[in-house]
């Protein structure tokens, strides 16, 4: 016999964060001193109130045994106090908020409760990886519809080929987003709403970059009037708190869709440890002046490097939101990105990785400390990026 991976993973793309990690793996092997603007994880701490609240926590011997597979009601109820307070949004703790392992387990799942093989979903173009590789794990067919840089990486939804729009089922839409740094307005969220409700389609709304912003405060879908009929949104706490290692986030909306994704993980995991869920409540409740500080130190950051970057001649918009800057560059992004490893040691995120709509982009993330920008911007003085 002959033992072999199934065929939806041997017909995986090789997940373009590994494939960076062993240039990287290899560069440090070589003694490189790297600047790693690759990964969007930050490097700043988890606040103190939040370390303290999961030291109760895992004192508590209740929180030794199996979690609630939903989350516990505090936790619940603690999300639906966060987004009554910066949403506006009134959610029944019960019925329409589902605690994840992260956000992007939440979403990962999602297709298993939603979409059925033939399926057809929208997905960005360029956009996280996951919407599209786990559509096609569960036999459901992906149409990428672009964002492009013209259009302010907003969706041109009128491209949308008719007989495309009317044999979709699903909407993934992401903002702000990664990579590319956009904001949506409530304008152009109304306008996503009403293309999904022309075309009778399910919105998936990933917004894990909500309290990451320079300029206006971005709107959440469920704020508008008809959405939550058909919308599921995604609220993750890794990037606001700096918690991307603590996996902790929630799926809220519609009470179906929600039930759905629940029913799901009963059947694959066992819900979120009860003292990181205790952490997220008191992330939740408690002061959000450290999130203010959080943005004010990217904003440093995001000025710093978008300005050194235009200095070297560079096509640079700095962004609304996100901790992404989405950079315009010549040729091949994947090239680029081997040559600026291997000549500089500066890694950033070829943007071909997130779809065709990637290509001639690449992708900084402002998870690494001003000096290190200072010292990235003098490598780059040296390097040429038309080579």
């Amino acid at each position: 016999m002959t033992i072999e991976a199934a065929k939806r993973v041997r017909e995986l793309p090789p997940y373009l964060f590994a494939a960076i990690d062993a240039l990287k793996v290899e560069a440090r092997a070589r003694g490189v001193d790297l600047v790693d603007f690759g990964i969007g994880d930050p490097d700043l701490p988890t606040p103190a109130h939040i370390i303290e609240a999961l030291y109760a926590g895992a004192r508590r011997p209740a929180n030794h045994r199996y979690p609630s597979y939903a989350g516990s009601l505090e936790c619940r109820r603690a999300c639906a106090s966060f987004y009554r307070a910066r949403f506006g949004v009134e959610l029944d703790p019960e019925r329409e908020v589902l605690t994840l392992i992260g956000s992007k387990e939440g979403i990962a799942h999602l297709p298993l409760a939603i979409t059925n093989p033939g399926d057809l979903a929208l997905v960005p173009d360029p956009a996280y990886p996951v919407y599209a590789t786990t559509t096609r794990f569960v036999g459901g067919e992906v149409y990428r519809y672009g964002l492009r840089r013209d259009h302010e990486f907003l969706p041109d939804l009128d491209a949308i080929p008719g007989e495309v729009a009317r044999r979709a089922r699903i909407l993934y839409v992401n903002y702000p987003n990664n990579p590319t740094g956009g904001a949506a307005s409530r304008e152009d969220l109304a306008r996503i709403l009403a293309f999904a409700e022309q075309h009778d389609l399910v919105l998936v709304s990933d917004l894990a970059y909500s309290e990451m912003f320079y300029e206006e405060r971005p709107p959440s879908l469920l704020e508008l009037e008809g959405a939550r009929a058909r919308t599921i949104e995604f609220y993750s706490l890794s990037k606001t708190y700096n918690m991307t290692g603590w996996r902790v986030g929630y799926a809220v909306g519609n009470a179906t869709l929600v039930g759905a994704l629940g029913k799901i993980k009963t059947n694959v995991d066992s819900g979120v440890f009860g003292a990181v869920q205790e952490a997220a409540i008191a992330a939740l409740m408690g002061d959000q002046r450290c999130v203010d500080e959080m943005r004010a130190i990217y904003r440093e950051r995001r000025d710093l490097l978008c300005a050194g970057l235009r200095a070297l001649g560079l096509e640079v918009r700095s962004p609304r939101a996100t901790f992404y800057v989405f950079v315009k560059v010549p040729g091949s992004s994947m090239d680029l990105t081997a040559r600026l490893l291997r000549e500089v040691g500066v890694v950033v995120t070829p943007g071909v990785g997130f779809g065709e709509g990637g290509e001639g982009f690449v992708r900084f993330a402002l998870s690494v400390p001003a000096e290190r920008i200072k010292v990235a911007l003098e490598r780059l003085r040296s390097f040429s990026f038309s080579s």
